[in-house]
């Protein structure tokens, strides 16, 4: 898959550092990138790469999947100074994005998993156009997992799809099928021949009538559930088996800031 760094400095920097190159800066420094806030590392080993293909040391980082507190220093790398200055920016942006999805999605599942610990809480595909690769990455190192990574890896039949069919499919197929109900007389329809189903926009006292009933009909049917309120997941939680949720990809970004000095 492609590294977008090369991308993203190209947008920031597409012909040159006109103020480091006007105030004649040469010579080797240092950037600490530090935290104003708690959160969880993320990408870390990602940005790390980054640094090296383009000749600066890592000092330190913190691991991917730790902690880290205010005032904490969670990246550090020395060398050029010119070459500092063109990735300080979207480092910084960078971090404080992956670190904050990573942050939204423990505090989801551990949220979530007090009700019910075998909950699974998986993000969908509706990630920013060209961030998918360390959003998804981001999820994973939180505690959360994929619903889909896109189109071309599972089986989801979805209003949209039922709704422009002009005849009966076979569901048969080497993948699971998950089919997302338009009301509820299809939902107890699909529950016989889906594998998952995808309840979206359901409370957590409607779930907590139909899900049994589902499961009476076909006790091997995993039943999820999507465009819920975070707030109330922990009830949520109780009476499914995953959690579809977009919440991590829209968390705030962390509040960091950066030092560059010479050495």
């Amino acid at each position: 898959m492609t590294d977008f760094f090369d991308l993203y400095l190209s947008e920031d920097c597409p012909y040159g550092d006109e103020t480091t190159e006007f105030l004649e800066i040469q010579g080797n420094g240092r950037i600490r990138i530090k935290s104003r806030e708690h959160g969880v590392a993320a990408c870390m080993d990602n940005l790390e790469n980054f640094y090296r293909d383009k000749g600066l040391e890592v000092v330190s980082m913190v691991e991917n999947g730790n902690e880290f507190n205010p005032n904490d220093v969670i990246f550090e790398a020395q060398g050029d100074l010119q070459t500092i200055f063109k990735l300080w920016r979207i480092s910084q942006t960078f971090l404080s994005l992956v670190c904050s999805i990573a942050s939204k999605t423990r505090f989801i599942v551990e949220l979530a998993r007090r009700s019910n610990p075998d909950i699974m809480v998986a993000t969908s595909r509706k990630t920013h156009p060209g961030f998918r690769k360390y959003e998804l990455k981001a999820v994973k190192i939180g505690g959360g997992d994929h619903h889909r990574n896109s189109l071309s890896d599972s089986i989801l039949i979805t209003q949209n799809h039922l709704d422009v069919m002009e005849k009966p499919v076979k569901l048969r197929a080497m993948r699971k099928i998950e089919i997302e109900p338009r009301t509820r007389e299809e939902a107890f329809e699909s529950a016989l021949v889906a594998d998952v189903l995808l309840l979206d926009h359901y409370s957590p006292g409607e779930l907590e009538e139909l899900v049994p009933e589902l499961r009476a009909l076909n006790p091997k049917i995993e039943i999820a559930v999507g465009g819920i309120d975070i707030a109330l997941i922990s009830e949520y939680a109780r009476h499914v088996d995953f959690i579809v949720t977009t919440a991590p990809y829209y968390a705030k970004p962390l509040d960091l800031t950066s030092t560059i000095r010479r050495m």
